[in-house]
């Protein structure tokens, strides 16, 4: 099993960036696909979740507006759009499979549950002011 999150870089704040999920090794099409973010000193924070079908997605308070998630089940492929970047989304960007995603409207912390644990390298996304 593999997730590898591409995409990442240097960008000013009120910037957009497209990361990319390229997976492998597990039937993509049937698992939720989540993406986690990890800024220096922080725990790992979910971030955002789309249902195996596309019905559903996830957002946490801290993206939401800002964040698109989507997928292509056909490329095996998950892609996170991220419009007006602020310094606070400077992070490391993993994706991940996931059992379920949250409810739309949950507003705690966002648990990883899935079967694999694989998160690979991740990608750097830099923001500055």
């Amino acid at each position: 099993v593999q997730l590898q999150a591409s995409g990442g870089g240097l960008v000013q704040a009120g910037g957009s960036l497209r990361l990319s999920c390229a997976a492998s090794g597990f039937d993509f099409k049937y698992y939720p696909i989540a993406w986690f973010r990890q800024a220096p000193g922080k725990e790992r924070e979910g971030v955002s979740c789309i249902s195996a079908s596309s019905e559903t997605t996830y957002y946490s308070d801290s993206v939401k507006g800002r964040f698109t998630i989507s997928r292509d089940n056909t490329k095996n492929q998950a892609y996170l759009q991220m419009n007006s970047l602020q310094p606070e989304d400077t992070a490391i960007y993993y994706c991940a499979e996931d059992s379920g995603c949250p409810l739309p409207n949950y507003s705690g912390t966002y648990v990883y549950t899935g079967v694999f644990g694989t998160w690979g390298q991740g990608t750097l996304v830099t923001v500055s002011s």
